[in-house]
């Protein structure tokens, strides 16, 4: 399932394959989506792409001139179990193809797509992020790590720590593979209460004495979960590639 990191390169790719496309007409839906219908059309539009934490929010521009004269629509996006987005040629769609928009037909045509194999994905017209979702484990750091030690008496701390992990109030990014990895590392038992853990890094302070490379040096060298909550998704985009979703001569599991 797309996490963080793969929402973050997903964005990435949209925003580096579109740089420079001029897409025009509707946006078109499949008919076996439940999804909302896009109403939106342009003769020329531009489109860039941004993430938060499992969101992503794709922005239609439409360029000076273009007819009708619209203001830019937004649509946040949550990829379920196997979203993500492609570019293809407008005449060989990949299959599960549930939205679509397609650049202009001055050169060869192209199709930015949306692709849900299993159609768990959601889009939402109006750009807002879902309200409730805590800040970006990736983006907002410093607000993430204040947001959980801020909270720790909410009930989601009752519970293990491996459940309280995706809570995405508190750890909005973070999904299965992360959380397992996160503890891992720091041989945290899955099932340790939330907020035992969590509460003994309200206590944790490095010596005054240390110079501030020193510092650096020592939560590099022994990072708490907070701070693995945000480095080791960091690795994950640091891998590149565009995000989940079958990569090119990858066989589709659908079947």
């Amino acid at each position: 399932m797309p996490e963080g990191p793969e929402l973050h390169l997903a964005s990435h790719f949209v925003n580096k394959e579109c740089r420079g496309l001029v897409f025009s007409g509707c946006v078109e839906k499949s008919p076996v989506s439940r999804n909302p219908e896009v109403p939106f059309e342009s003769s020329a539009y531009h489109i860039s792409a941004l993430a938060r934490g499992k969101e992503l929010r794709l922005t239609l521009s439409p360029l000076p001139g273009a007819q009708p004269p619209r203001e830019p629509l937004a649509l946040v996006f949550r990829f379920g179990m196997t979203g993500s987005f492609q570019l293809a040629p407008s005449d060989v769609l990949p299959p599960h193809a549930h939205l679509r928009f397609y650049t202009a037909p001055s050169g060869p045509r192209l199709a930015l797509c949306f692709v849900d194999i299993r159609r768990f994905g959601h889009w939402e017209l109006g750009g807002e992020w879902q309200p409730g979702r805590g800040p970006c484990v990736l983006l907002e750091y410093e607000q993430f790590r204040e947001n959980v030690l801020r909270n720790l008496a909410d009930k989601a701390f009752d519970r293990p720590i491996c459940e309280a992990l995706l809570d995405q109030r508190f750890f909005n990014g973070i999904g299965n593979y992360l959380r397992a990895e996160i503890l891992h590392r720091l041989r945290i038992p899955p099932f340790e209460k939330a907020r035992t853990v969590l509460e003994a890094l309200q206590q944790r302070r490095l010596s005054p004495e240390l110079t501030l490379s020193q510092k650096i040096k020592a939560k590099l060298q022994n990072p708490d979960l907070l701070e693995l909550c945000h480095s080791v998704p960091k690795e994950v985009v640091q891998l590149g590639g565009r995000g989940y979703g079958p990569e090119s001569g990858e066989e589709d599991f659908a079947a």
